[in-house]
């Protein structure tokens, strides 16, 4: 079995891994548990869930326990995130290619947000995102206060975000001139501003990228609509996936500190990034 999603109503006290194992006869206890530790497995009462890790937890009379289970996703491993600021209150993350930034209902094992949970062993907030497929800076809040104040900097616009990217092709001299790319994504107004770094001998352009709106994959989406698409990337690139990693890097963060109003940035190190003079 590959795949399956089952959820139960219990109407009796149950202990999770007993009663998973006898609903689920074609898994393992072994494969169960691992489901577990990896946050396939929920528990809701009302309108509340929570991924349920402890195989030996008692579940209630009127709780639901859910299974989430593709095999596919459970055996991936994906290398570490490496904390690069600790101001107890948030932090900043530097996320390699292949780690989400959260997980979804079929487990977290590989997202950033776990990562962080286990190594800080404090509770943690996704505040914004960066794409699966992309490597950089991201921010982590570890209280509702820091959240909330960071989750509005984001909305506003008002943390400064910078990006390395790779793409196919030479910018022509007035896409250069211009700087820019304001083109409606999901119908709403997008602009993308960039100066070019480097153009290479083999035919690609290391450009430099300030996001002045924040639409899902906007950078790849904008450079893919004008010729000319970020290098591995596999859902837009057009014949750029052949790369081993999508060249899309989060290189600098700047942002108003939740404590003590000051602003902070933080510059990704020389040797983390995928292009450097």
């Amino acid at each position: 079995m590959t795949k399956l999603s089952r959820s139960w109503l219990i109407d009796k006290r149950v202990v999770a891994i007993q009663f998973l194992a006898e609903q689920v006869p074609e898994l393992s206890k072994g494969r169960l548990k691992d489901a577990m530790l990896k946050g396939a497995v929920w528990l809701q009462q009302g309108k509340k869930q929570k991924r349920l890790r402890r195989a030996q937890a008692e579940v209630q009379p009127g709780q639901t326990l859910a299974l989430h289970y593709d095999a596919d996703i459970l055996q991936r491993s994906a290398e570490n995130s490496q904390l690069l600021l600790d101001q107890r209150s948030y932090s900043v993350w530097w996320k390699p290619a292949g780690v989400l930034s959260q997980g979804s209902l079929w487990g977290d094992h590989v997202s950033l947000l776990r990562q962080a949970e286990l190594q800080t062993k404090r509770p943690v907030f996704l505040v914004h995102r960066l794409d699966r497929e992309a490597s950089g800076l991201l921010l982590l809040a570890h209280d509702g206060k820091a959240a909330a104040s960071l989750s509005q900097q984001f909305q506003l616009g008002q943390v400064k975000k910078l990006y390395h990217v790779a793409v196919q092709g030479w910018l022509s001299d007035a896409q250069k001139n211009t700087g820019e790319i304001r083109l409606t994504l999901d119908g709403k107004e997008s602009v993308t501003r960039f100066h070019v770094c480097k153009q290479l001998e083999s035919g690609l352009s290391w450009l430099e990228v300030d996001l002045q709106t924040g639409r899902k994959h906007q950078i790849r989406r904008h450079f893919a609509a004008v010729g000319h698409p970020v290098m591995g990337d596999p859902r837009y690139g057009n014949g750029t996936s052949a790369a081993d990693t999508l060249a899309l890097q989060a290189v600098e963060l700047s942002w108003q500190c939740p404590r003590d109003k000051t602003t902070k940035s933080i510059s990704l190190p020389g040797p983390m990034r995928l292009f450097h003079e």
